[in-house]
This record gives C-alpha cells, sequence and structure tokens, in this order.
C-alpha cells in the first residue's frame, strides 16, 4: 500500500484530482463500456472517490442511494462526478458490479494505484465516499457516505459550510417544529391508511401521535406493534386524541404492505424520503422505537417503547405518559416483581416441567428454593457457541459446591435437529423447543440479544438481569449472582489491589506505561474478556488490561527472564495468545 500523507477534512490531498488519480503511466480512467476518458479531460467538481466492493452488503445497499443521488444531481445541471475505487478480488465480479454505475472508476488493472488510494485516504472500511474539491485537492469530507444518506440532493456541493448550514436549519425545524414539518414534505401534505385513503395531515393537528419505525419481518418490531395495536384500540375506546404514523424502513414495497395490512392506523408512504430523515431528525438507535409528539406538536419523548415493552398492554393506563402517570405504572410493576415466583415464572396451565437429556420431564417444584439461571441461546449463534464452554465450566464449578443451583436453556433455535444438537453439549435442564413460555419470559426479561443469563434466586425473585457479566467477570464466584455478594467480591478486589504495582509496561503496549485504575465494566485487549472494578489501562490509547493478565507477564518475566524469545516468521505480529498478518 503507497505511503502518502494523510489527508483531513478541509485539508489538501496535495494537488488536483489529476495528481490524486493519475498513476505511473496511467492518465485516464474507465467507463463501464470500456471507454477510457482522460483525467485532464474531467471539468466536474467537487468529484467523489467512491471506495466499494461487490461482495460488500453495506456497500451494495448504499450504491443504489449513490446512483440515485448521481441522476438527480445531473438532471438539475450540476456539476459532480463519481470515480468508483474497487476493493474486488476479481475482474468479473469488478465488470458486473461496476456495469450498474454511471460513473467512472480506477481500471481494476490497476491495484497499485487503487491501493495507493486506500493508503492515501486510510480508508479502514466500506462503502467510504471521500468528496474532494477537484481544482486543489481540498477534502470536503470523508464522511459522504453518512451526508449522502442522511441529506441526499440536500447536502450539495457537501463542503462543510453547506453541512453546517443543514444543521443549522435541523435545528431550527426542531426549535419550530410542528406535526406538518415533522411528517409533511412540500409536495405531500397527506398520510396513507391500509386501504390506500390519503388522510391530511391536518387531522392530525390537537392531537397526541406516535411515530412508530416499522421493519416488515423483524420479530421485535413485530411483536410491539402487536401489543401496540391493543392499546391503540383501547385508547380510542377510551376517547383519548391518539393517533400513529408508521415511518417504514423497509427497502421494497411489497415487504412494506404486508406489515402495514395489519396495522390499524396510517402511515408515511413507503419510500418517501421523509421516512430516511426522520431517522436522523430523532437520532433513531434501536427498534423498536415509539416517538410520541404532544398536542402542540413538540416532542414529548424520543421513545416510549421501552416503557410498552416493560408494562405491557396495561401501559395504556399510563398515558400519555408524563412523569405522574409513570409514577403510577412504576408502582404497580413494583408491587407485580414483588410477587414474582419461580412458579408464576415457569408454570402455565398445563406446563409445569422443563426437560433433561432425555426428554424426562422434571417438574418446575423441584427447582423451588434453588438459585436458577434462564439461559436465553441458540445454536445459530457465534457469540452463543462461543460462551457455551466458560458456562458450563463455571457450571460444574457451583454445583460442585451448591446443589441448590440449576440452569434452563431457553432456546432460540429454529428447529429441532439444531435445539437437540446444541443441547447435548449442556449439562443442565431446558424448556421444549416449542414452547408458549419462552415468548412471555423473553418479553418479561426483555430479553434483545443473546446470549443472555437472568438470575433467580431462592425466593423467586429476580437477582440479576446481566449474570452473564458475573459470570464473565469473577467465575463461579458470583454465586449466587445477588448484590451483597457482587459488593463482597469488590472488597475483597479492592483487598487484593493494595498489593499491586501502580504502574507497569506491558508487552502487549509497549508505547505506554499503564497505570492501575478503577474502571467500570471494560473488554481486556490481552485475553479480551470481559473486566470490571480494576485495570491496567492507558487512557490516551483505549487500552485495557485486566490485573490478572497484566501481573502474569511480570511473573512469567522473573521466570524466563535471560531465555531468548522466539521470534515470529516476517508478516506476522503475535499479540497475546493470537499471532495475526501484520
Amino acid at each position: 500500500m503507497a505511503e502518502t500523507e494523510p489527508t483531513t477534512n478541509g485539508g489538501s490531498a496535495g494537488g488536483g484530482i489529476g495528481a490524486i488519480l493519475a498513476a505511473g503511466d496511467r492518465d485516464f480512467l474507465v467507463r463501464n463500456s470500456g471507454e477510457q476518458v482522460k483525467i485532464s479531460s474531467i471539468e466536474a467538481s467537487p468529484v467523489a472517490l467512491y471506495f466499494s466492493a461487490s461482495w460488500c452488503p453495506p456497500c451494495r445497499r448504499f450504491t443504489p442511494k449513490l446512483i440515485e443521488l448521481y441522476k438527480e444531481l445531473a438532471s438539475q445541471g450540476k456539476s459532480f462526478e463519481v470515480v468508483f475505487v474497487s476493493g474486488d478480488q476479481d475482474e468479473e465480479a469488478f465488470n458486473s458490479y461496476f456495469g450498474k454505475m454511471p460513473w467512472l472508476a480506477v481500471p481494476f488493472s490497476d491495484s497499485e494505484g487503487r491501493e495507493g488510494l486506500d493508503g492515501r485516504f486510510k480508508v479502514s472500511g466500506i462503502p467510504h465516499l471521500v468528496i474532494l474539491d477537484a481544482k486543489t485537492g481540498e477534502v470536503y469530507t470523508e464522511d459522504g457516505v453518512e451526508f449522502v444518506s442522511e441529506y441526499g440532493v440536500e447536502a450539495y456541493p457537501f463542503t462543510p459550510e453547506r453541512i453546517n448550514e443543514l444543521k443549522e436549519q435541523e435545528k431550527a425545524e426542531k426549535d419550530n417544529q410542528t406535526i406538518q414539518s415533522v411528517l409533511g414534505t412540500s409536495t405531500r401534505n397527506y398520510l396513507i391508511s391500509n386501504k390506500g385513503d390519503k388522510v391530511p395531515i391536518s387531522e392530525l393537528e390537537g392531537k397526541y401521535v406516535g411515530l412508530c419505525f416499522v421493519v416488515g419481518g423483524y420479530g421485535p418490531v413485530d411483536e410491539f406493534t402487536a401489543v401496540l395495536a391493543k392499546i391503540y384500540e383501547k385508547l380510542k375506546e377510551a376517547g383519548e386524541k391518539f393517533e400513529v404514523v408508521a415511518v417504514s424502513l423497509d427497502s421494497d414495497e411489497s415487504s412494506f404492505n404486508e406489515s402495514f395490512a395489519k396495522m390499524p392506523w396510517l402511515a408515511i408512504p413507503q419510500g418517501d424520503k421523509m421516512c430516511e430523515k426522520l431517522v436522523r431528525y430523532f437520532e433513531l438507535r434501536s427498534l423498536p422505537t415509539l416517538v410520541l409528539i404532544g398536542t402542540d406538536g413538540k416532542t414529548l419523548n424520543t421513545n416510549v417503547a421501552d416503557i410498552i415493552e416493560e408494562h405491557g398492554f396495561e401501559a395504556w393506563e399510563g398515558f400519555p405518559f408524563s412523569s405522574e402517570k409513570l409514577e403510577i405504572l412504576a408502582e404497580k410493576a413494583k408491587a407485580k416483581a414483588a410477587s414474582q415466583t419461580l412458579e408464576s415464572l415457569l408454570i402455565s396451565g398445563d406446563l409445569d416441567f422443563v426437560i433433561g437429556k432425555d426428554g424426562t420431564k422434571v417438574p418446575v417444584s423441584e427447582l423451588v428454593g434453588k438459585t436458577v439461571l434462564l439461559y436465553f441461546s441458540a445454536k445459530w449463534c457465534g457469540p452463543c457457541r462461543a460462551f457455551l464452554p466458560t458456562l458450563v465450566m463455571e457450571y460444574n464449578k457451583i454445583k460442585a459446591k451448591h446443589s441448590d443451583f440449576e440452569i434452563v436453556f431457553i432456546s432460540s433455535d429454529r428447529d429441532q435437529s439444531s435445539f437437540d444438537e446444541f443441547f447435548s453439549e449442556m449439562p443442565w435442564l431446558a424448556l421444549p423447543l416449542e414452547d408458549d413460555r419462552k415468548a412471555f419470559l423473553k418479553k418479561t426479561f426483555r430479553i434483545r440479544g443473546i446470549p443472555s443469563l437472568v438470575a433467580i434466586g431462592p425466593t423467586g425473585q429476580t437477582v440479576s438481569r446481566d449474570a452473564k457479566a458475573h459470570l464473565r467477570i469473577h467465575g463461579a464466584d458470583a454465586f449466587p449472582f445477588t448484590e451483597e455478594r457482587l459488593e463482597e467480591l469488590q472488597k475483597e478486589l479492592d483487598e487484593k489491589a493494595k498489593g499491586w504495582p501502580e504502574k507497569l509496561k506491558h508487552s502487549l503496549h509497549e508505547e505506554h506505561e499503564l497505570v492501575l485504575l478503577r474502571r467500570g465494566t471494560y473488554g481486556c485487549d490481552g485475553c479480551e474478556e470481559m473486566g470490571s472494578t480494576w485495570s491496567y489501562r492507558c487512557d490516551e490509547c483505549d487500552f485495557d488490561l485486566h490485573p490478572k493478565c497484566a501481573l502474569a507477564e511480570e511473573k512469567k518475566g522473573e521466570e524466563e527472564d535471560g531465555k531468548a524469545a522466539e521470534e515470529a516468521p516476517a508478516g506476522y505480529v503475535c499479540e497475546g495468545d493470537v499471532c495475526r498478518k501484520a
């Protein structure tokens, strides 16, 4: 990879576009027709360098957006050019991908030129879009993907001044927000029903409006909208002035139509650019999300989905989710949690058992009085497979000392054979694969990702919703996962820390000394496991080591002092227990 001076936003890339794109004897770019275009003939400015590849899914999703922007700017007579810098691994893939693009490209045969541009702009991930002034080489932005996705043609000419202007406009829009400015555009003043009717946005004025961001076929959203639909109907019956508007993130109309057909409320038309704008406007971070707009058109809450997920259908009693109403819901939830038992979690009608390895039914009553971990996991999940050996090891350690302990596997596998194969590696119990209790437990504990471990104490009360973190940090010593036990471990660790050196050097981070600091939860850059409370850290480099990892090397160094270290082969760098290509 070519070594050149790095560029920064607003800085110079070192000469105009000709100096940047020319390489060796090559003074041309190519079109997908095979035509060669002299670099010196490019008059358009700005020019975007598009680092992309056909094998990259995010690239394939972004390319149509860039094509749409390119054609729209051309139709408006605005000066703009794109140069494709391919990361494809063979010419056939390059030709197939480039064949869909209306712009220029660095020839695939010029691998040195492509690698040189990668190095010049320090491309570490794709898609990556660098936009610069063709005459001076000044880099307007290296965040072109973000700006094209968020602002589209409005971002043109992509200068820092234009982006700042757009951000100021958005700020002004928020300060003067109305329901019309949130939902409408200069060419559309209506929403649609799932019957195809156009409903004027003006009919929503004076109402509470929930903006529900949806993706068809996405389980958590489908489950949430099913509950929201019941709340919606209940609030309508109660005479509340409430409406919901679906904001679709679906990429195709058929998927949107299929999911929208089940919704009793309105929607912004699928594919409307306002949907993408609202993602940015409300800084969407997760799904499901329900933004609540007040009767005056101002935002009351950027996400009440968490409240609805926590309280279920009963959340309707907290509408419109004011602090007073939320206090009432919180008191009800507290009372419900206080009455929780293991039976209330694991028994539903005739389903009063869990199963062992051979399918033997084990009555839930045999687990009452024990500490029980609910293990949400699946064979198809890589992190679950990686975590399982650790969990089995710590389970066996705990069971050797405490008979009042058990784990129940709650599978998200998609077929019986996968369930059976994964469960065969586990020495504990499980719920059957096709079991109605699984959905209830996932909803109760708001399981958003796997693997997850929820600890239920001997009284049936929840003692930890993140027992996985405690196990990874403390191992079997974390049992019984109560706050009192974790405080004991904290005190023991604090006592040990008094004997540790305040600073040390380590081969994994030779640039600076590592300083012993009290920390929250962190990831160890040595063993790549979770850590907590104490770390040997370099703030400047955001580097952490478990004390056991940092101090183990000191001990090893003393034992092996004087021994010659074997060097890694050329082209490799060895860090910890892994040797990687440099």
